[in-house]
């Protein structure tokens, strides 16, 4: 017989926009919940992403004036994501849709603030059921003073790497405020925020970072517990059904049982060599280049999958390419795809993408070039009208840090000939590929991938109305620079198989009573692609808040 060290109703392992959803959940509905978090930090990737959330059919999108409907929406999935089995089988998708609007509501009520991210467009606007002004939310600024000793304890968040207390729906105009009015009066408002909260000293949290304080703050002032530094050992289970945990907690192994179930929300292995060298089919990534959050290394998943558990799409992960100059605090060439004069080639010169689509998209796209010419990594090409027109770091159009010269990580040359030598690319094809694009780019069109055309290409791109195109542009003043740019992830997107009520299947597609799962430690209902900025945060949140309320509504883990 086991020996517990503590009893509660729901243990949920894993602090994230997922694991802190079912706690508030859970506690809400009465239950007594410990969320235990391996780091000694909460918030997981969550914190550290843009904190946005897809959810279509909003009540702040209603209230924007913006149409939508279940029926659009399911039929976005059918267009977009299409059959791919069980992970986004239409159970699935009809409980994301019908839970997603309650949870929203639910967090709503509990004094979580959102605002719409009104023209922040679905990635695939332009398919059946797609929506130009988009279906994200995201939280509004946070004082973190609120939290207390807790405000300390978390995740460090993308505005924090910025410097400015910008919201996600604000961050596109800050390196084009040169190139509109409206892009300089959001940097305007941005840099009048931040200024006004360190007058006051207040620790102002936008992104990810300003979800998690609200998610931390709510739970906590509801009785929910949560211990950091307390990483997960093993799932104890009893008869079949999993029954406890086993941590690590204060320098000691500690048995918790969980009566009513255990939510993984851990996470999925983006930092697990090993797993991504064994699971990574035709796009392979050995945790070279990823920035998921450290934690990100598997073991709950792995625990779960001991016991028989089921699992889809483990070679899929959240694609971004990421230039080797680096993101966000270093350099904005990270944006550069998406706006004009700039253009992806693979070894052989040539393009292989619209550059401008989903991060997702251009990701997959490199290792599916790579397996016919060398494009892990790729190359991003652009002229000197790009250097002197957009903002490369922080607030400085024209500027490059002299390092990234001096490094080599970026490239110059006075001709695109010897800018192919300095790149191992191959000099005749980058030449016919410039002139080709160029001709065309001259219009203001690319009719090889259509880059511009959606919604989602021009949200991105620049602003100004001088471009005929706000993504494309000629290359034709020297000098040219060029970075190679890598496929990254913001985490792994396979997992274990979950059913509608986020319960993790076995290998005969039967639930394993007292066993929750959600996000990346997942296989995601969006299948293989990202259908909007904060999916992959919403797939977290909304299961983890079906988890938490099928364990607290059905005691016998039904």
């Amino acid at each position: 017989m086991t020996s517990w060290d503590a009893t509660v109703d729901l243990v949920v392992v894993g602090s994230g926009g997922g694991g802190l959803t079912a706690a508030l959940a859970a506690v809400d509905a009465g239950a007594k919940v410990l969320v235990v978090e391996k780091q000694g930090v909460v918030g997981g990737s969550t914190a550290m992403s843009g904190g946005v959330v897809w959810i279509p059919n909003n009540p702040l999108m209603r209230a924007a004036g913006v149409p939508d409907s279940y029926e659009d929406a399911m039929a976005h999935f059918d267009a977009v994501v299409g059959d791919v089995g069980p992970a986004s089988s239409e159970q699935r998708r009809h409980t994301f849709l019908t839970a997603g609007l309650e949870m929203l509501t639910f967090l709503q009520r509990r004094g979580v603030r959102f605002a719409y991210c009104r023209g922040y467009s679905d990635y695939y606007s332009d398919a059946k059921g797609g929506i130009d002004e988009g279906r994200a939310v995201e939280p509004k600024p946070f004082n973190g003073n609120r939290l207390g000793e807790w405000g300390r304890k978390l995740q460090p968040g993308l505005a924090k790497s910025l410097g400015m207390a910008v919201m996600t729906n604000e961050a596109r105009s800050l390196s084009h405020y040169n190139r509109s009015l409206r892009a300089f009066a959001i940097t305007t408002r941005v840099v009048m925020r931040t200024a006004a909260a360190r007058a006051a000293r207040r620790d102002l949290l936008t992104n990810g970072a300003a979800l998690i304080a609200q998610l931390l703050g709510a739970a906590l002032e509801r009785g929910a517990e949560v211990w950091v530094d307390s990483p997960l050992e093993d799932l104890i289970a009893d008869g079949g059904r999993v029954v406890g945990v086993r941590i690590s907690h204060d320098g000691s192994t500690k048995q918790i049982e969980a009566r009513r179930g255990v939510l993984l929300s851990a996470g999925g292995f983006a930092h697990n060599p090993a797993m991504r060298g064994e699971y990574g089919g035709d796009q392979p990534n050995n945790a070279k280049w990823s920035m998921a959050n450290p934690g990100d290394t598997g073991e709950a998943m792995q625990a779960a999958m001991q016991l028989g558990a089921k699992t889809d799409f483990m070679d899929e992960a959240w694609w971004i390419p990421s230039p080797r100059t680096g993101r966000f605090g270093q350099s904005t060439l990270d944006q550069a795809r998406q706006r004009p004069r700039a253009i992806y080639v693979d070894a052989a010169g040539r393009r292989f993408v619209n550059e401008s689509n989903s991060y997702m998209e251009v990701g997959k796209a490199m290792y599916e070039r790579n397996k016919t010419s060398r494009a892990v990594p790729c190359w991003l090409i652009f002229d000197d009208r790009y250097r002197k027109r957009y903002a490369h770091v922080r607030s400085h159009p024209g500027w490059f840090p002299k390092e990234m010269l001096e490094s080599g990580k970026l490239k110059r040359a006075a001709t695109l000939e010897a800018l192919a030598a300095e790149c191992n690319i191959d000099p005749a094809g980058l030449a016919d590929t410039i002139e080709t694009f160029n001709r065309h780019a001259a219009e203001g069109r690319d009719p090889e991938y259509g880059r511009g055309e959606s919604a989602y290409n021009k949200a991105l791109g620049d602003p100004s109305r001088k471009v005929k195109n706000p993504c494309i542009e000629p290359l034709d003043q020297a000098p040219y620079y060029a970075v190679e740019v890598l496929p990254g992830d913001i985490g792994t997107c396979g997992g274990l198989l979950t059913n509608e009520h986020a319960q993790v299947l076995d290998q005969d597609d039967k639930p394993i009573p007292g066993l929750y799962a959600t996000g990346n430690t997942t296989a995601t209902v969006m299948g293989r692609h990202y259908l909007g900025p904060g999916a992959s945060i919403a797939n977290s949140m909304v299961f983890g808040y079906v988890a938490a309320r099928h364990a607290t509504g059905d005691e016998a883990g039904a």
